[in-house]
């Protein structure tokens, strides 16, 4: 493990110094370079704890192994004690190198992000509304059993109450970590409630999931963008108030188009839809490059491509299927309820598990 040892070397050196700055006043009295010194020593505590516990078991390991080693006779009982306190402690160091492995994988530079979450209906017409008003349900009630908080930033709807589009963003700890996984298009079978004749449909819904882009990640020129007010509606064309409260920020170099017509007042709708539009063009910078590093990698878990067909809900059969990772349970009732973590740690682990080997291989 040289590289390894001179990488955890290096963290534990600027862990030592972080310390210090931290304690000295200059650093006290500017707030930013605080709280930014503080974020990466809270990042580094873990790792660094870690390869302690793993010296601490590679000296229990040698200790026991050097008992052993004493000459003269050792008495059978004592040397059979010895011997299993080896192969425990042999178990110990291998669990805690797997664990410090892990630790210092290179980190997603959004995951401490907070997200913006795009829902639409896609292939099948009114029931793939239906299905993304069911997916956002779900997304609402996973937020919920997180402790995360949702603000919706558009909703449009269909008169039957499907979602044509829904625009909401996260904000909590870990959701893009999490949340990043369900980037692709959700497949759905089941029988509409206005099939006739028991068919089984199939209908699609896609699902974008973005780092929410601040200022300094991602600055917006305002002479590239042209904004419109318009009237809100609701479903049926029905007026949400008769103010045009409504935004349509169009972003001129790419033809992108973001619309918020959630708040009754012009400016927060003005704000939220800028922020989307942020979102979107960070999104798509980042997306380059992440192409560039699929190109490389056999596996497609993590890699966020929207075009990709990720998933697969079917009603008949209480079955959900993720296709990156070939993962079937049939929990689709309590899953569309938002019990996701069974299929969300599952990606998580495969994707750690992928990396570990890139990582080997290097």
């Amino acid at each position: 493990m040289p590289n390894m040892f001179t990488q955890m070397d290096a963290v534990c050196h600027r862990f030592e110094e972080l310390s210090i700055r931290l304690n000295q006043p200059d650093t006290a009295a500017d707030p930013a370079l605080f709280r930014r010194l503080m974020r990466e020593y809270h990042d580094a505590e873990p790792v660094v704890q870690a390869y302690r516990a793993w010296q601490t078991a590679q000296d229990h390991l040698a200790q026991a192994k050097a008992l052993l080693e004493e000459p003269g006779a050792l008495d059978p009982d004592f040397k059979q004690m010895i011997q299993q306190e080896i192969s425990e402690k042999s178990q110990d160091v291998e669990k805690l190198e797997n664990n410090l492995k892990i630790l210092l994988l290179p980190k997603d530079v959004n995951d401490g992000k907070n997200v913006i979450v795009e829902i639409r209906g896609g292939a099948g017409g009114e029931e793939a509304a239906l299905f993304a008003h069911s997916l956002l349900r779900m997304y609402t009630m996973y937020v919920q059993s997180r402790g995360w908080q949702l603000e919706m930033l558009n909703l449009n709807e269909t008169e039957l109450g499907g979602v044509k589009e829904a625009i909401f963003s996260v904000d909590g700890a870990g959701a893009y970590n999490r949340l990043k996984y369900e980037s692709g298009v959700h497949r759905v079978q089941r029988v509409p409630e206005t099939e006739t004749q028991g068919r089984i449909h199939t209908s699609t819904a896609t699902v974008a999931v973005m780092p929410q882009a601040e200022e300094v990640d991602f600055a917006l020129d305002m002479k590239d963008l042209r904004i419109d007010t318009f009237r809100s509606s609701g479903a049926g064309g029905q007026h949400i108030n008769k103010t045009s409260s409504a935004i349509r920020v169009t972003h001129i170099p790419t033809n992108t188009v973001v619309e918020c017509q959630d708040e009754r007042s012009q400016h927060k709708n003005k704000e939220k839809a800028l922020s989307v539009l942020r979102s979107r063009l960070y999104e798509a910078e980042v997306e380059k490059q992440r192409a560039a590093i699929a190109a490389d990698r056999k596996s497609q878990v993590g890699t966020g491509d929207r075009s990709e067909r990720i998933r697969t809900y079917n009603f008949p059969e209480n079955r959900v299927s993720d296709h990156r990772i070939k993962l079937t349970i049939y929990k689709l009732d309590q899953f569309l309820n938002g019990d996701m973590d069974e299929i969300l740690d599952a990606l998580i682990a495969a994707d750690t598990a992928e990396k570990l080997k890139e990582q080997s291989e290097m």
